[in-house]
């Protein structure tokens, strides 16, 4: 068998080829996802997104034969290290064929290029931080991903065990139907919360929604703080992802809490995207846009993507008050399905909340380390 080449990425026809792997990988596969192409190569343009700004990335390819069978991005996040007191580096973007050749040699170079950048630590993946889509996928191969959660291979954490990694922290994702969630007594909660705690909850205002946007970006900034993994956000960065989401979400599930008119949590749930992506193939054009765009119509599952809530009323009922007014505007737009994630699996008042409500645990995503 022909050796290995591995190779960085420095010019636009390499970085193509980066972008390209997991089509070629998944193209027959009945759960993968295509991303857009466009977008792939936007969040990859280190000349021009926003979060290369406190951010440096390099990109590996692996080639046999001529053939491009493996890729890793191995990135230094200083806004992270800074946060954290920290020297880490991350990992991302990985795909390899079933080989461990081909993983060993791209992931070498990602932790060489790190260690040489004062990398102590190397975690991932992270695609390019938890911000973003992270996270290996070790449970609940069966189905497809929602949207902004990842989709991999079986054999890729048993590679990645072969390499000497470790898990860091394992990440679940929650699945709750219209049958399976208890309404009444996550009702009962809320009621109950609004009296002790006096928040109010209301849906995002469309006409201000930069303002909208900058009260939830310092919201998460404070409440999502302490939470493991967490890598500060600049308002540029906030405000980039804020756009896109835009395009797709619905006001009745983008929630603000408020004391007295001041916001102290907030809540943010999309429609699953990915259940139209699936039929674009990856390309807007010639047709993809006419696909999504008709197939947009028929989703009928969503995704509770962030929920923070100020430390003074983090409590059960708070955030069963924002599941609640979900619920309740969820079953309203037609949306019966829904995912609840990703929840670190050592946060107990959230899995305790979303098992009280009758969400099931089904997807396990694994954040890995490395020295």
């Amino acid at each position: 068998m022909a050796d290995v080449e591995i190779v960085a990425v420095h010019d636009k026809q390499a970085l193509a080829q980066f972008v390209d792997l997991p089509y070629r990988l998944y193209r027959h596969h009945p759960y993968w996802v295509p991303p857009l192409r466009i977008a792939q190569k936007e969040l990859l343009n280190t000349a021009k997104h926003p979060f290369y700004a406190h951010a440096d990335m390099q990109c590996f390819l692996a080639r046999r034969d001529g053939q491009v069978c493996g890729r890793v991005a191995a990135i230094v996040d200083r806004n992270y290290n800074e946060f954290h007191k920290q020297d880490a580096g991350f990992f991302g973007f990985f795909e390899s064929v079933d080989d461990l050749e081909v993983a060993r040699g791209v992931m070498e170079a990602a932790r060489k290029w790190l260690l040489e950048r004062g990398a102590k630590v190397i975690l991932g993946p992270m695609n390019p931080s938890t911000n973003y889509e992270c996270g290996m996928l070790v449970e609940g191969f069966d189905s497809s991903p929602n949207i902004m959660m990842t989709y991999n291979s079986p054999s890729y954490p048993r590679m990645m065990e072969a390499l000497g990694l470790r898990k860091a922290k394992d990440l679940f994702a929650y699945w709750s139907t219209p049958t399976e969630v208890n309404g009444a007594k996550v009702e009962r909660v809320a009621r109950r919360s609004a009296g002790s705690q006096g928040v109010a909850i209301r849906t995002i205002r469309m006409k201000q929604f930069d303002q909208e946007a900058q009260t939830i970006w310092k919201l998460y900034m404070e409440t999502w703080a302490r939470n493991w993994g967490y890598v500060p956000m600049t308002r540029e960065e906030f405000l980039h992802e804020a756009a896109e989401m835009k395009q797709i979400l619905k006001p009745e599930l983008v929630l603000i809490g408020e004391v007295e008119g001041r916001a102290v949590g907030f809540a943010l749930a999309l429609p699953n995207i990915n259940r139209a992506l699936k039929h674009a193939g990856g390309k807007l054009f010639p047709l993809g846009l006419f696909k999504i765009l008709y197939h947009q119509r028929l989703i009928k599952e969503l995704r509770v993507i962030l929920l923070g809530v100020e430390e003074e009323y983090r409590t059960l009922g708070v955030a069963a008050g924002f599941y609640a007014e979900l619920i309740r505007n969820a079953r309203r737009l037609g949306f019966g399905h829904s995912e609840m994630s990703w929840i670190l699996e050592d946060n107990v008042l959230m899995n305790r909340s979303l098992k009280a409500m009758g969400a099931i645990k089904y997807k396990t995503y694994r954040i890995y380390e490395w020295n």
